[in-house]
C-alpha cells in the first residue's frame, strides 16, 4: 500500500524573502496503539492479548530504564535507541559541566529490515 502525501508550501529559512517552494509531506493513515499490537501478536502466536500487552508494557518500561542509565538499547533488526545531548560551547574542557547541557533527545537508528523497507516504499498524492 502506498504512503499518501500532501503538498505544503515552505519558506527558505536562510532567505525569508525568497518565494515559497512546495514540498511533499506524508499524511498518516491512522494509528496503531499497544493494545492493537498486542492483539495482532496474540493472533499470530499462542499467547493471549493480555500476555502480549504485558510484554509490550514491560519492553517499554525496560527501554526507558536502560536509556536512563545511558545505555544503547538494541532491538535486533528493528534498530537502536540512544540518548543524545547538546550543550553550550566553552573555551576549555574544565568549564564544561552538567549545567551546560541545553537539550537532550532520543536517537533511533533503524536496523537493516527498516532501512530495506524505506527503499521499497511507494507513494501516492492524496486528493
Amino acid at each position: 500500500m502506498p504512503i499518501k502525501f500532501k503538498t505544503l508550501p515552505r519558506k527558505n529559512p536562510q532567505d525569508m524573502v525568497a518565494p515559497e517552494k512546495f514540498y511533499a509531506a506524508a499524511v498518516s493513515n491512522g494509528e496503531t496503539d499497544m493494545e492493537a499490537l498486542a492483539e495482532m501478536i496474540a493472533y499470530q502466536s499462542t499467547l493471549t492479548d493480555t500476555d502480549c500487552y504485558a510484554v509490550l508494557r514491560s519492553l517499554e518500561h525496560n527501554i526507558i530504564n536502560e536509556l536512563k542509565q545511558g545505555r544503547i538499547v538494541k532491538l535486533g533488526s528493528l534498530g537502536n535507541f540512544q540518548v543524545s545531548i547538546s550543550s553550550e560551547g566553552k573555551e576549555t574542557p574544565e568549564e564544561v559541566s552538567a549545567a551546560n547541557v541545553t537539550k537532550c533527545r532520543i536517537i533511533f537508528r533503524p536496523g537493516k529490515k527498516l532501512r530495506h523497507l524505506m527503499g521499497n516504499l511507494s507513494y501516492l498524492k492524496a486528493s
